[in-house]
């Protein structure tokens, strides 16, 4: 197998300017790239790249100290958004503002804009949630009407068989409330119309017969002209009587009927109803349905004269919907309206639009979310079963191989025993100790609560150094912060991490602050986004032969000389948090995973509390983060889009290999786009401080999901974990805090990224979206659900204190049924879930705690979390001493960038090798990284060199005259003259005449044309096999010899 040594292939670089290393066509400096155009997240277009970014990125330079500095006014942040939380905060004067504490500052008053506009913005949610839960049947389909004195609404169903009847006369179907009718009479008679009274005896009766219908423009109380064509053919249609036998034969008889005008004018009416089951079941086929109405007792209606063909057609009618056969003739219309004039008992039982709407969207938004959420269910259930063992399992056929990894610590103000814990973990793992590297970073100089060291001495203090590469200095570097602090230095210790026969690889980067800053209450101290950026940085400027910090170069050489290889050859980073335990075999199983499958650029472990019994407040965290992984990460990993990393256990590729390009890599967390939005130091808005303040570790996960949609990020359940979590409330009251916010805020971008799998709903921009909605309504969902079991209590209790109805029957139909279904399938399918995956009962038990605590997850700490939208201090999470609470998102002061040189591998490399070289004399000034070389930088430097400073040089003061210094050919006090020296052909008097030297393509008096020249195999000419005489300076061999460029 041939093995290709070429330098790497780097995909999507930026355009090389500055380099004068002559471009080559397999090396990312390459002049016919050009600069992606891609549009910045975090800031403007027009605004330039942040510190961190410009100048160490290629094609890019920072302001020259020798022309004049542009005067760039800091401009109030523009937007929609901003915009619009003016608009909706436009009643907020300044005496209102006030009232809440919000003084003058343009910065702290904008946030609290933006604050409360999603306060307002949520709480519009929490509305929307309440009418589709509780709030959209009432409005379209009421049980009763709100106005005082009536229960049901105009025209609304009522069973025919109800006891409210009973205050109602029956006409053509609807029944009219019989106090509104007699008032009608009332005013006739008042009037001086000859009429009386409709007694009590015929409540609940019909009454159409005292009605006919006139011409349109009659309007009297009598209608003398009826126009209703009944006459013809009912033979006693023309009676205007009433009978009620119920008690006694009691009639009621008009000498003249009465205009159906009247009963237009009565407002209150209701439809008694019929179901179809007792249309269809009927003992004796005695009940026509026409256009709705149902007509009964048709046989008692008198002699009804008509011809056969319409006698025919309405037998077809009884029992069944005979609409269709009395629209067919004339005569078949006409004898419908006169059945519905003598024998209409009411309607067919129908729901009302609004009645048919509210029952569409309850059942399209049940359907829907208990689509998701059991869609959730059954992809964890198949990710846990058949896909998860796979991720990690090594293929078979293929060879055991490893991947040079960094592991990433970041510390600010742990303990002792919390570091070491840690770092015991990560050397002890069944990861090979020589392909890996601890990196840890100390962010600044902090002595954290209870310690009585600073956690920079914690750190050095469990390394071992290594003495050839001397005392570490301070070393400036481009830090993440608005001002003159984007002037950071740091001091890399460089060694190894020692423990039960482990000897790995680390780094400890100490961040001590410039000397103006040495007196302050954190020197150094930039966050925990600047300690992952000055990573994230140094691997992006390796990686495409970026400008270099002096930090950079001085990491650059002591990885080299602690690892035996440059940090090019690293191809993973494994961040853990200062206070977490991993398990031996957790980092095998990840780098194992990254080796499956090309396409992972992220992934994470599960994430267990090692303190799950201090306090009832780790007792309620317990099934929580068992959940959070095994349901929602577990369906997330299903389709490659694990939406949030944590950043206490992640794992990030650094580069990919290209499939089927041997040697190419695409660049993945040292990607220019993804480093550069993550750099942001302007942090001027309420959105920008949760995204990077507080949410960096998930607001990475975005910004990779953004960048890269095709690409994986995947949840490993093999490798795990353990860490301490708050055991006070206070304490996870203000983590969590934190976490929702940026919850809130990341989703918010990630919901915009269109390329996320899938497509409508069933694509993981839907998913997301919920998700974002449901995190924003947690507070109402737990009021509301109180409110539905209060519903569900009291429909239960109406049911069995009626003893004729049938209690399940009644609570089916009245119920808040959905609703609840949809409520216990989001708290009961989690139990299932864990005997499916785990079979562990005791996580059954800490369901049941967990949801006991319920009121505290989905009420307390929402509404803490969005009304401290604008706090983003870390709270009680990490006290430490002289901690006033300022994030570092304040500007202070005019950062100067020329105080930070910026330079290249190779110009650097350059200039400690040539003020390191015997040969140069004495150095004008000291080299820039002390007087101790790492002889893995040595190169190029001649056998018997010795670096200056560590032994006495041949360049010293006391050397011997120029005549008695040793020659060539072995020690002598004089070297002979010039013509007797010998050639490089052998020892001789005098050197031959220059045609006749031989060439380097052999012996001979001779040098042909140039033409002629034979050439190897890439255009490096071939030397020939030529004696050396003794104690003479060996040529280097062909293969050190720079290639021809221009070929032969």
């Amino acid at each position: 197998m041939v093995v290709d040594d070429r330098r790497p292939i780097i995909i999507n670089a930026f355009q090389n300017n500055g380099s004068s290393m002559p471009g080559r066509s397999n090396t990312l400096t390459r002049p016919s790239r050009q600069p992606t155009l891609r549009r910045t997240l975090m800031r403007d277009d027009t605004r330039p790249p942040p510190a961190a970014r410009a100048g160490a990125t290629s094609g890019r330079t920072l302001n020259r100290p020798n022309l004049v500095p542009l005067n760039i006014e800091d401009d109030e942040p523009t937007g929609c958004w901003t915009l619009a939380s003016r608009i909706l905060t436009f009643w907020a004067i300044r005496p209102i503002r006030a009232l809440f504490g919000i003084g003058k500052d343009k910065a702290i008053v904008q946030a609290w804009r933006e604050k409360i506009a999603l306060c307002m913005i949520i709480f519009f949610c929490w509305c929307l949630m309440g009418f589709f839960t509780v709030g959209i049947q009432p409005i379209l389909c009421p049980d009763e009407k709100l106005t005082k004195g009536s229960k049901y609404i105009k025209d609304q169903f009522v069973s025919h068989d109800s006891p409210d009847l009973e205050q109602y006369y029956l006409y053509k179907g609807k029944a009219y409330k019989a106090t509104k009718v007699n008032e009608k009479f009332e005013q006739q008679i008042k009037q001086g119309n000859n009429i009386k009274l409709i007694p009590d005896d015929f409540k609940g009766k019909d009454i159409t017969p005292l009605f006919r219908d006139c011409k349109e423009d009659s309007k009297n109380f009598f209608c003398n002209e009826p126009i209703h064509p009944c006459s013809s053919i009912i033979s006693n249609f023309n009676e205007c009587k009433i009978v009620s036998e119920d008690k006694g034969k009691v009639e009621y008889t008009l000498d003249r009927c009465i205009n159906s005008f009247l009963m237009s004018t009565v407002t209150e009416t209701i439809r008694p109803s019929y179901e179809w089951e007792e249309i269809e079941k009927a003992s004796t086929k005695n009940f026509i349905v026409y256009n709705g109405i149902v007509i009964k007792d048709v046989n008692k209606m008198g002699n009804i004269t008509i011809d056969k063909e319409t006698e025919k057609m309405l037998k077809r009618s009884f029992g069944i919907d005979g609409t269709r056969y009395f629209l067919t003739t004339k005569n078949m219309k006409n004898l419908g309206e006169c059945l519905i004039q003598n024998g209409a008992a009411g309607y067919l039982n129908k729901e009302s639009m609004g009645c048919g709407l509210s029952k569409i969207i309850t059942i399209v938004l049940t359907m829907s979310i208990l689509g998701v959420v059991l869609t959730r269910f059954v992809m964890a259930i198949i990710f846990s079963w058949f896909v998860s063992g796979k991720l990690a399992k090594p293929i078979p056929g293929n060879r055991i191989r490893h991947l040079h990894t960094i592991c990433l610590v970041t510390a600010y103000s742990e303990g002792e025993e919390g570091i070491r814990c840690t770092l015991n973990s990560l050397a002890t793992t069944t990861y090979p100790d020589k392909m890996q590297l601890l990196f840890v970073i100390a962010d600044g100089i902090i002595m954290g609560s209870g310690n009585d060291r600073t956690t920079p001495d914690i750190c050095v203090g469990m390394i071992v150094q290594d003495p050839r590469l001397g005392k570490p200095e301070p070393k400036s570097y481009f830090a993440i912060a608005d001002g003159v602090k984007q002037h950071n230095m740091a001091k890399a210790h460089a060694g190894y991490y020692i423990v039960d026969g482990h000897k790995v690889p680390v780094m400890v980067i100490v961040k001590c602050g410039t000397p103006e800053e040495a007196k302050a209450a954190k020197p150094g101290n930039r966050g925990k986004r600047d300690s992952q950026l000055l990573l994230m940085n140094f691997l992006s400027r390796v990686t495409f032969d970026d400008r270099m910090t002096p930090l950079d170069y001085d990491m650059f050489k002591k990885i080299k000389h602690i690892c035996g290889v440059t940090p090019d050859k690293f191809e993973i980073v494994l961040m853990v948090d200062a206070d977490t335990k991993v398990l031996p075999t957790s980092l095998s199983y990840m780098v194992t995973a990254m080796i499956n499958d090309p396409m992972i650029m992220g992934l994470c472990g599960e994430t267990r509390i090692a303190n799950k019994t201090t306090s009832w407040v780790t007792w309620i965290q317990v099934f929580e983060y068992y959940i959070s992984h095994h349901l929602g990460k577990c369906f997330e990993s299903l389709f490659g889009g694990v939406t949030c990393l944590p950043g206490c256990f992640c794992m990030y590729r650094i580069k990919a290999p290209k499939p089927g390009t041997p040697n190419t890599y695409v660049p993945i967390l040292a990607n220019p786009d993804i480093v550069e939005d993550y750099s942001e130091n302007v942090v001027d808005t309420l959105h920008k401080k949760n995204l990077l303040l507080l949410g960096e570790d998930r607001f990475l996960t975005t910004l990779m999901l953004r960048n890269f949609p095709k690409r994986k990020m995947v949840f490993i359940t093999q490798a795990l974990c353990k860490t301490i979590v708050p055991d006070e409330f206070k304490v996870l009251l203000s983590q969590r805090r934190r976490w929702i916010n940026s919850t809130v805020h990341n989703l918010m971008e990630l919901v915009l990224v269109r390329d996320l799998c899938g497509t409508f709903c069933f694509s993981m921009q839907f998913v997301v979206g919920m998700e974002l909605f449901g995190t924003s309504v947690l507070p109402a969902a737990i009021v509301f659900t109180v409110y539905l079991l209060i519903v569900l209590g009291k429909c239960i209790y109406d049911g069995t204190k009626n003893p004729e109805r049938e209690t399940l029957k009644y609570v089916w139909e009245n119920g808040p049924i959905a609703p609840l279904v949809m409520l216990f399938a989001i708290l009961g399918l989690p139990g299932i879930l864990v005997m499916l995956t785990t079979q562990k009962l005791i996580y059954v038990l800490w369901m049941f705690v967990y949801l006991l605590g319920l009121p505290v997850w989905n009420l307390v700490l929402p509404v803490y979390a969005f009304w401290h939208f604008d706090d983003f201090s870390w709270g009680e999470t990490r006290k430490v001493q002289g901690d006033n609470g300022d994030d570092h998102s304040k500007k202070e002061g005019t950062f100067d960038p020329s105080r930070i040189p910026l330079k290249r591998w190779h110009e650097y490399e350059k200039e400690t090798r040539k003020l390191t070289s015997p040969y140069n004399g004495p150095s004008p000034r000291p080299s820039i990284y002390g007087q101790n070389i790492s002889p893995s930088m040595s190169r190029g430097i001649s056998p018997g060199m010795v670096p200056l400073g560590s032994s006495p040089s041949m360049i010293a003061s006391n050397r011997p005259p120029l005549g008695q210094r040793p020659s060539i050919n072995g020690p002598g006090p004089n070297r002979p003259p010039l013509g007797q020296r010998p050639s490089i052909n052998g020892p001789g008097p005098n050197r031959p005449p220059l045609g006749q030297r031989p060439s380097i393509a052999g012996p001979g008096p001779n040098k042909p044309p140039l033409g002629p020249r034979p050439t190897g195999p890439i255009g490096v000419v071939p030397r020939p096999n030529i004696p050396v005489p003794p104690g003479a300076i060996r040529p280097p061999p062909a293969s050190m010899i720079r290639p021809n460029i221009s070929g032969p």
